[in-house]
């Protein structure tokens, strides 16, 4: 993930701004920049590659100046090279940014017809043409950005700096996280704690939609409508700044919160936004195009994760998936051969039963492939090729921003075997890579729903007993909500396909229990909807999760009803893990459980 910082100082600030920046390597990225204002002029030093790369460009060309901004880049929109590294400027502003802006194509078609040269690739130089053409047309620094904004669709956090402007900076996030820093006589902006522990330990986190005018002695923050507001300060420290759950009382709560930022940040690594194809980096260790089955491992929420990327698999590329609990897997001696390709999924890449799995097939002489969240973990260095989530550090015990950028990867690599092997036209696949772009807004619009959850979880949280109900790629979905339920809050709560209800489960139906229906409005719904009416004949208690078209025809009268906005079938399961996963949150904390440590669990299952 991309990381910002920002300082309003009294000393030179681009050696702040490089140990700042160091703070949050392990975000992960491939290039870096700094700039500052000498003079009243912005003024640059980017590198490709690591901060070394930096340092030693600033070494070579050193910048004064004690207002600055920097970066660390991971590359979505163009290579990870120096002119495309941040921070990028036009006129009298200069600019960071971490997120996508979904819109950039238009805006760059808009700023091109007035005339205006775009020197890079990238989609965040437009935000910075658009600002300096409110500049141009003489308003101020605070008001062209105020006029840009509501322009920008996507996520986004930014950092901005303006020409002749040496006690001003100006932040805005949406969908990515942004954070400002007090001093004494300085002020700060950055992307997390970490980014402002080498400076202070009082931090003011905006909030969604907020942006931030700041000088060296003061600081106003508007909210998404412009009108002005006050967002407390919180106290961090430097030994805890990994740790910080930034204005969440959860760090489940936060990671669930991150989900829009680290989807983007994932499905920039393994698709061409410019080319809408899937751009998977090392797939052809995995032989997709001769292959005649994927085998795919793994535990808990990663192996749900491997279900959904089943269905994908089969559909997309019409390559016959083989999936098993890694526990199972290890000691079932199934045959394998050098012709055979398998897939390891792991969020720490350290669990045990995966890697026991994952040592089996290598034996067998099967290719590997993982799927980790950790790119130095051992299953990783075992592997012939690795497909990180670049979804960041997740504390949480209970998987969340893990598992949906586990499912993006997924998607990518079904969509890249379906190029490979043939069974996806071109025109296809660019409608499919053009749906999971979408991914970002969808799900800021599914986080949109939790005061609603809140309320349905403190009714739930009273119930012993729960069901889980959905079809196709739902099913998984069901599975996984049902697991976060049992291990947030301890209510027993089980997943089913829906169809499976009349063999057993329906015994279970009364007044008493909840049953939670995961039914996007897709070519099966009328199927879920049966189901659905099976339960309520009996007075179970529905909780509907669908979309405006699911809400209008489902043909029963649901407790509660959760609207989803409508999307296409390969995002689905992604965006509606998050409902689940806020529900299973809200339940915990209305029955007091200890949500980011649930007993009995551990973050990485290292043991047998």
């Amino acid at each position: 993930m991309c990381g910002i910082v920002g300082i309003l100082g009294g000393e030179p600030a681009a050696g702040r701004l490089v140990d700042s920046l160091k703070r949050l390597e392990y975000r992960g990225y491939d290039s870096a920049g700094v700039a500052t204002l000498i003079e009243g002029q912005i003024v640059r030093r980017r590198a490709a590659g690591k901060l070394r790369n930096l340092e030693t460009a600033l070494e070579q060309a050193p910048l004064e100046g004690v207002t600055g901004i920097g970066h660390t880049r991971w590359a979505t929109h163009g290579a990870p090279t120096v002119n495309n590294a941040h921070p990028h400027q036009a006129g009298k502003v200069a600019l960071v940014h971490n997120g996508i802006i979904e819109n950039y194509l238009e805006l760059r078609e808009e700023i091109s017809a007035s005339g205006a040269i775009l020197d890079t690739e990238t989609d965040t130089e437009v935000v910075a043409h658009l600002i300096n053409t409110g500049l141009a047309d003489g308003l101020s620094p605070q008001d062209a950005v105020a006029n840009v904004l509501p322009r920008l669709k996507g996520a986004f956090a930014l950092a901005m700096m303006f020409a002749g402007q040496n006690d001003l900076l100006i932040g805005a996030r949406k969908g990515s996280p942004l954070a400002v820093g007090h001093g004494t006589g300085e002020m700060y902006l950055g992307s997390d704690a970490i980014a402002l522990s080498p400076f202070t330990d009082r931090i003011t986190y905006l909030e969604e939609g907020d942006w931030v005018v700041m000088t060296r002695t003061s600081h106003q923050v508007f909210d998404k409508d412009n009108k002005p507001v006050s967002r407390p300060e919180a106290k961090s420290t430097v030994n805890a700044a990994l740790m910080d759950k930034g204005n969440y009382k959860h760090f489940m709560a936060k990671e669930i919160h991150e989900q829009p930022e680290v989807l983007g940040h994932t499905l920039s690594q393994y698709v061409d936004y410019t080319q809408n194809k899937a751009n998977v980096a090392g797939s052809e260790q995995l032989r997709f195009k001769d292959l005649s089955r994927l085998v795919i491992t793994a535990c808990g929420t990663a192996y749900l994760a491997g279900l959904v990327g089943k269905y994908w698999f089969e559909k997309y590329a019409r390559l016959p998936v083989d999936i098993d609990i890694a526990s199972e897997f290890r000691y079932r001696e199934t045959p394998l051969s050098s012709a055979d390709s398998a897939l390891f999924i792991s969020q720490s890449g350290e669990t045990a039963d995966t890697l026991a799995s994952l040592r089996y097939c290598k034996s067998q002489g099967a290719s590997i492939g993982a799927i980790v969240n950790v790119p130095e973990s051992t299953i990783a260095r075992e592997s012939d090729v690795i497909f990180p989530t670049i979804a960041g550090p997740e504390v949480g015990v209970a998987s969340t921003k893990a598992f949906t950028c586990q499912l993006a990867v997924l998607a990518a690599l079904a969509l890249q075997a379906g190029r490979e092997r043939g069974t996806l036209t071109f025109e296809e696949e660019a409608k499919l890579v053009s749906e999971l772009t979408e991914l970002p807004t969808l799900t800021l619009k599914a986080l949109s729903n939790e005061v609603e959850i809140q309320k349905l979880s403190q009714q739930l949280s009273k119930a012993t007993n729960a069901l889980y109900l959905g079809r196709n790629t739902s099913f998984p979905i069901a599975l996984e909500g049902a697991l976060k339920l049992k291990e947030l809050s301890y209510i027993h709560a089980e997943g089913y396909a829906a169809g499976e209800l009349k063999h057993g489960p329906i015994a279970l139906i009364d007044e008493n229990i909840p049953v939670v229906v995961i039914a996007p409005f897709d070519a099966i719904y009328e199927k879920t909807v049966s189901n659905m009416q099976e339960v309520a004949a009996r007075g179970g208690r529905i909780i509907l999760i669908t979309d405006e078209r699911g809400a209008a025809q489902c043909g029963t009268s649901p407790e509660t009803v959760v609207v989803l906005p409508e999307m296409s079938d390969i995002v689905a399961p992604i965006v509606y893990a998050l409902p689940v996963q806020m529900i299973a949150y809200h339940t915990a904390v209305f029955m007091g459980t200890d949500v980011d440590q649930p007993r009995n669990l551990a973050k990485s299952v290292t043991v047998e």
